[in-house]
């Protein structure tokens, strides 16, 4: 398999470079993005097209949806039947959609394709992709994926990739937007920001963040026979009494803690328990 790869950025070089060695040809609209893989043993390619005359999988991480869309058509017009197009940008879901209809006619396969893992997980081959598309094209895709990634699923048909990829970045920037709550809360209490951070990335290094907790396969009341009822029951109990005990703290520093206050309210429900007065 020839593999293809347009939009050597921050993520996109790294991914490629992964690819040296899989016949990879690579166009980026800055000639000189590819001139580091030339030398590692890929091929340049001098436009879009040529890329698509030569690649069995075409490997696409441009900016936008805009973009995505300007250089599928390019590809579209100048491809074999039988590639895969693979689109790694963040995009709406409906726009890979769409560009699967408008590639069918043509014999060509659209997966959208997300990666989550930023600059480090792709110089270091460890991301992780969520692949939207038919069984076949995943096929086909999963083994040069593996090259660049560590952690490569099969998420369901064209959309769903993409629509994995917006649910883990909610929870990425909503976080974000929580710790800055959670060092205000830090500073007016007299404690090292540096420090903070320190803390929160070795203990959700070992613990996992967020993601612990994310075990279950639906969102709806748990049952009080299910396995998980007792740990997340636990966890509930932990929660709710240190949110209200940083609650107190920000009242006595005159912090607005809104995250805290809503994360309270809902905790118990996003668990799938009940409130301590349903229970």
């Amino acid at each position: 398999m020839t593999v293809g790869f347009i939009g050597l950025g921050q993520m996109g070089a790294p991914m490629a470079g992964h690819l040296v060695g899989h016949g990879l040809v690579v166009y980026d609209a800055r000639p000189d993005a590819a001139q580091p893989l030339v030398k590692a043993g890929a091929r340049a390619a001098g436009s879009v097209a040529e890329v698509a005359r030569h690649a069995d999988l075409i490997s696409l991480m441009v900016r936008d949806d805009a973009q995505v869309r300007e250089v599928a058509e390019e590809i579209l017009a100048s491809a074999r039947e039988g590639t895969v197009l693979a689109i790694h940008s963040t995009i709406g879901a409906r726009t890979a959609e769409e560009l699967a209809e408008r590639a069918r006619p043509y014999g060509i396969e659209v997966v959208d394709a997300p990666v989550s893992g930023g600059f480090m997980g792709a110089s270091a081959g460890t991301l992780a992709v969520m692949v939207g598309g038919t069984d076949e094209a995943f096929e086909k895709c999963r083994e040069p994926f593996g090259t660049w990634a560590d952690l490569v699923l099969h998420m369901g048909p064209v959309g769903a990739g993409t629509r994995t990829k917006l649910a883990r970045n909610l929870l990425h920037f909503v976080a974000f937007t929580a710790a800055a709550e959670a060092q205000r809360l830090a500073e007016a209490s007299g404690v090292s920001l540096r420090k903070l951070g320190r803390v929160v990335r070795h203990t959700d290094a070992i613990t996992g963040g967020a993601g612990s907790i994310m075990l279950r396969g639906t969102t709806a009341p748990m049952a009080p026979d299910d396995e998980l009822y007792d740990i997340l029951d636990n966890a509930r109990s932990l929660g709710e009494k240190d949110l209200t005990l940083a609650l107190e703290l920000a009242g006595e520093l005159g912090v607005d803690a809104p995250f805290a206050r809503l994360a309270l309210e809902r905790f118990a429900a996003g668990l799938g328990l009940p409130d301590r007065k349903g229970a």
